[in-house]
């Protein structure tokens, strides 16, 4: 494996809607609530009109609903318990993405590693198919 000893990182905040095989992302130098709501601003765009969008979030700081986080008219956050990652469909995209696409590379600048992570969340966008299966779990599924 090759190894280097330079660090430097950026963060893909993104969501996906595994009925439709759709999703939304946004990627930054930094992890907080401003940056949540920039988030969460995209995936309100992304909502099929008349539609609620419910997010599984975990206990993450800038994941908390409070007066510094923003939620659109069109989306609800559903908080998970506590220590229990394995209930967040998101945690299997996260593991595919970083072992499949966003592993064992070197970067020579901040850009190129904005670049890689955009290239491997389009990627994950143009395969409805991954995305139904990464996101869907029984359990969350809603017969209405």
């Amino acid at each position: 494996m090759v190894r280097d000893n330079r660090h430097d990182t950026a963060y893909i905040f993104g969501a996906i809607c595994p009925d439709r095989g759709v999703g939304a992302a946004i990627i930054t130098p930094t992890v907080n609530t401003e940056c949540m709501n920039l988030h969460l601003a995209e995936i309100s765009t992304q909502v099929k009109t008349g539609s609620i969008a419910a997010i599984i979030c975990d206990g993450a700081g800038w994941h908390q609903s409070g007066r510094e986080l923003s939620l659109p008219s069109n989306i609800v956050l559903l908080p998970l318990p506590p220590y229990a990652p394995e209930l967040n469909p998101m945690e299997n995209v996260w593991e595919y993405l970083r072992g499949n696409k966003l592993s064992a590379g070197i970067w020579d600048s901040y850009n190129e590693i904005v670049q890689a992570c955009a290239d491997a969340w389009n990627w994950l966008m143009d395969d409805p198919d991954r995305i139904r299966s990464s996101g869907s779990r029984d359990w969350a599924t809603v017969n209405v």
